[in-house]
């Protein structure tokens, strides 16, 4: 049984067990295109990684299976060298009313296949607390440089070709997720000489 058809079983829920860690090859090999029309597998995939970043957001849930929390997961990080990512951002509310006041507590909630960034700003940015990643079991300090806009490209699970412009945090957790189905890892965007050099115009997002 493939590593996918495991973890696409219905009675499963990815766990961190499923994830693998840096060291790993698959986490530098770029990952292959989707092939469209979508299989029923990959599009299961899909929903298993939101679930994932679902549950790992969730206090009860979280505990249960013993996940740290996530906004994206990619699907190299499964293991499976394919181009595939899941993005789940929580909107942030000032008090509990207003959150159950809304029916959607998500600011991005998203399954790409095949994503790619097809224009991105000139300016640059970095998250103030720098970058974490389920693949790494490790604090690495500094600035991640990303685009501080990027407009994606997609195919989402209806097989229907999407553009989405994004800015700030959100495109900052796209283009982790992007990173990784091209074998990049978040530390490598940091300055190895002064991590927390700030370019001209950069933009550091709290």
């Amino acid at each position: 049984m493939s590593v996918q058809d495991n973890l696409i079983k219905a009675s499963h829920l990815i766990d961190m067990n499923d994830i693998i860690r840096e060291g790993n090859p698959t986490l530098r090999q770029e990952g292959l295109d989707v092939t469209l029309p979508l299989s029923d597998e990959d599009i299961i995939l899909g929903e298993k990684m939101l679930a994932f970043l679902r549950h790992s957001q969730d206090p009860v849930m979280s505990e249960k299976l013993g996940l740290r929390g996530g906004v994206g997961i990619a699907a190299p990080q499964l293991d499976i060298s394919k181009k595939i990512i899941a993005c789940l951002v929580p909107k942030e509310f000032d008090t509990e009313e207003a959150a159950e006041m809304t029916s959607d507590a998500y600011r991005l909630a998203t399954i790409m296949y095949n994503a790619k960034i097809v224009a991105h700003s000139v300016q640059d940015a970095a998250l103030a607390d720098g970058e974490g990643c389920l693949s790494v079991d490790r604090d690495v300090p500094g600035y991640v440089v990303r685009h501080a806009r990027v407009t994606v490209e997609y195919i989402d699970k209806n097989g229907d070709t999407q553009r989405l412009k994004l800015r700030g945090y959100d495109a900052m957790v796209v283009q982790h997720e992007i990173d990784h189905t091209n074998g990049i890892m978040f530390y490598d965007r940091i300055n190895e000489a002064n991590p927390f050099a700030i370019k001209e115009g950069m933009l550091i997002i709290e």
